[in-house]
């Protein structure tokens, strides 16, 4: 079982917690719930003819919580890349072998790092949304700030947690779902 910190409670990040919780893994969420989603209104999330983003939040944020993941109300002040990472707020530190940074487009923590940023001031990241930073993944708005969307932000963190399911197992990883046995 991998620990991983998840900074930033958007889509991105509780998308990346449901599928590392649900898969067994240790997961802290931290955010204080401030996402742009809670000022959005949905219709066009696959599967949702309309949601207020809000009760979106919400809804997800229960999910998340029922699979184990730790969600955590504190704003994170910085963050260090040394034999794993560590994750400090007012309250204190959290270390992780994995840290998945969700910040939106003003990517602070991440430019702490030194993560490289590309002409549009996106964080350059691969198609698994894996930084230069080994077991660092970016996703959302920080690395695609002019082309950003809820539904896209939340495929990128569940790309990134597919990415870690797979290195943890030592090959590639399917999370299908099926429904309960009758």
């Amino acid at each position: 079982m991998a620990s991983i910190v998840i900074v930033g409670d958007g889509p991105g990040g509780l998308s990346a917690a449901l599928f590392l919780a649900k898969n067994g893994h240790e997961v802290t969420v931290f955010g204080t719930d401030k996402t742009a989603m809670n000022y959005a209104h949905l219709y066009n999330y696959l599967g949702i003819p309309e949601i207020d983003g809000t009760e979106f939040q919400s809804i997800a944020r229960r999910q998340v919580d029922a699979f184990g993941a730790k969600l955590r109300d504190e704003e994170v002040t910085s963050v260090t890349a040394e034999d794993g990472f560590s994750v400090s707020t007012e309250a204190g530190s959290v270390t992780a072998e994995y840290l998945i940074l969700t910040e939106g487009k003003g990517p602070k923590l991440a430019r702490t790092l030194g993560l490289k940023e590309d002409d549009t001031g996106a964080i350059v990241v691969d198609r698994d949304y894996r930084s230069s930073i080994e077991r660092l993944y970016v996703v959302g708005r920080s690395a695609r700030p002019h082309r950003s969307q809820a539904i896209i932000s939340a495929g990128a963190g569940a790309t990134a947690a597919l990415d870690i399911l797979a290195r943890e197992a030592g090959k590639d990883v399917q999370d299908w779902d099926t429904p309960p046995e009758a």
